[in-house]
């Protein structure tokens, strides 16, 4: 999935330089182009083209919409990854997912429907 450089991670989607660190907590819709990392707290709605990291540490209510989503922390809310859907081992996911391409680990809950689709 990605690499430890310095401090940032990096995918293929290129660096994150935005992290909601752990004390981070918003409340709304949150749009983003480049690669982004969520460690804290989210309760909204998220809008993306782009790449999402969802760090172990991370519990977010919010339906999501982007191109790629990793799920390392609490999702509660529906996902829709319009090119692909990584579960991590330590990911929860409580409500339904939409990708059309799905990984999942080990360990993960998941509770809800999936719906393959094509990408987009």
């Amino acid at each position: 999935m990605s690499k430890k450089s310095n401090q940032f991670m990096v995918t293929e989607h290129g660096k994150i330089s935005t992290i909601l660190g752990r004390e981070t907590s918003l409340t709304g819709t949150l749009t983003f182009k480049k690669p982004l990392q969520i460690a804290g707290e989210f309760n909204g709605e998220i809008i993306s083209d782009g790449f999402l990291l969802i760090s172990e540490t991370a519990n977010v209510k919010a339906n999501i919409k982007a191109h790629t989503v990793v799920v390392g922390g609490q999702v509660t809310g529906n996902v829709i990854a319009t090119d692909r859907l990584e579960m991590l081992s330590t990911g929860k996911v409580n409500g339904n997912i939409k990708t059309a391409k799905l990984q999942i680990a080990d360990g993960v809950i998941f509770d809800g429907n999936c719906e393959m689709i094509q990408s987009e």
